[in-house]
């Protein structure tokens, strides 16, 4: 049994996914990974927005599934990626929600990237 709390997005800890009309596209030393214009914008509380991307706009044999997760209360347990061409910065830079909790569905099976290790840019 999942002891693990569960909690709900409320005025205290606001969660909005949205879709983004732009093109979304990332990189990592020139080599693109993701391009497309069907990506979702997860904003959170405090923190910054987070790109949601669908696996189908990514190029997935440049990620390596990873041991590593995490559970957010929020949203969920998050399944990682590293990408192994990236050497230290790779490892663990992309994740996922396979089974989010309900209230932020939408994300199920899209990957997000950390901003601060991949270059993420938006564009009309």
């Amino acid at each position: 049994m999942d002891d693990r709390p569960v909690l709900q997005p409320g005025p205290d800890h606001p969660i909005t996914v949205t879709p983004n009309p732009h093109r979304v596209t990332v990189s990592f030393g020139g080599r693109k990974i993701a391009d497309t214009r069907s990506a979702l914008t997860l904003q959170e509380a405090h923190y910054p927005a987070v790109q949601y991307i669908p696996l189908a706009d990514v190029d997935t044999s440049l990620l390596q599934e990873s041991d590593h997760s995490t559970y957010c209360p929020y949203k969920g347990q998050a399944s990682y990626f590293s990408i192994p061409e990236m050497d230290g910065p790779g490892e663990n830079v992309v994740w996922q929600y396979r089974q989010p909790h309900p209230p932020v569905s939408e994300i199920k099976d899209l990957v997000a990237f950390y901003d601060n290790r991949v270059e993420i840019v938006e564009q009309p």
